[in-house]
């Protein structure tokens, strides 16, 4: 499972990569996380909000940071 985190660094950017970590952890995923950090690539997804959680290519969520156990549930489905 590739798991990208979209944001320029912010404190909430690295809080959601944290806790995508964690809950790919915890739901036993074999995944890379990888942080996409530049304007140019972040709007190429189609998004204009950060932090974004995208994971195989499909945008899970924009503009917030759900918690670990809801990213366990994300990564489920």
């Amino acid at each position: 499972m590739l798991i990208q985190v979209l944001g320029t660094g912010c404190a909430k950017c690295t809080q959601l990569a944290t806790r995508a970590e964690e809950a790919a952890r915890m739901a036993g995923i074999d995944y890379s996380l990888e942080k996409v950090t530049t304007i140019d690539e972040i709007v190429s997804f189609g998004v204009m909000t950060t932090p974004t959680l995208v994971v195989d290519g499909k945008v899970l969520c924009t503009g917030n940071v759900p918690s670990v156990e809801q990213l366990v549930t994300m990564f489920r489905q």
